[in-house]
């Protein structure tokens, strides 16, 4: 499929690039303290080091308006869509590594899913930062052409990820949620599905 920049027009209904902060400190960090698996991905929610850095501050009250966050990180080396998810909040993603997106709107989703002819690509160099909408379904960044897998800073709502709570379910979109602040919908060919995630992806499993 045909993978976009960040900068063109179609990426604007997902999200758009940070500007105006030194990520360097942030992306150094994040090399020292985690690894980049070469035939898996690995996510931390929140890393205590990355969160202890000055600009953490900055990230909470320049880009988050004041609201609590975790800064975490996804890691390691993806060819295939798999899932989509999305949160109550949007997501930062800086790129220690080229990346590329796979993004979809979520206005897409019918009766909890959605086909994978909606999802477009998106190529987010080392180096720069995007904020995603939270209407914009992802999922694990993917390994860019000539890549040797990837480090990313992934920045969300304090909270998400963690442990989904008990609920009864109510409606349909209750069935998606798989952890806090964290609904899913699955592929029938990714693991989560074989896990007892709701299956909503129809169509291929993208593989870049």
């Amino acid at each position: 499929m045909q993978v976009k920049s960040i900068h063109d027009p179609a990426f604007a209904q997902y999200g758009f690039v940070v500007e105006g902060y030194d990520w360097k400190p942030l992306l150094d960090k994040l090399v020292e303290v985690s690894e980049k698996p070469a035939d898996s991905v690995i996510y931390v929610a929140g890393d205590a080091a990355l969160e202890a850095l000055p600009i953490a501050g900055c990230i909470q009250n320049r880009l988050y308006g004041g609201l609590p966050v975790q800064i975490g990180y996804c890691n390691g080396h993806n060819r295939q869509l798999g899932c989509l998810e999305y949160h109550r909040g949007s997501e930062a993603v800086v790129a220690a590594d080229d990346v590329v997106l796979l993004l979809a709107p979520l206005q897409k989703v019918q009766n909890n899913k959605i086909d994978s002819s909606e999802v477009e690509a998106f190529h987010l160099p080392a180096g720069t930062a995007v904020l995603i909408y939270e209407t914009a379904l992802h999922y694990a960044p993917c390994t860019a052409d000539g890549g040797d897998g990837f480090r990313t800073i992934v920045i969300l709502p304090k909270g998400t990820n963690l442990e989904k709570p008990a609920i009864k379910e109510g409606n349909s979109e209750d069935k998606l949620l798989w952890a806090s602040n964290k609904w899913l919908m699955a592929h029938p060919d990714a693991p989560e599905a074989a896990n007892g995630a709701s299956v909503g992806i129809t169509g291929k499993n993208i593989t870049l």
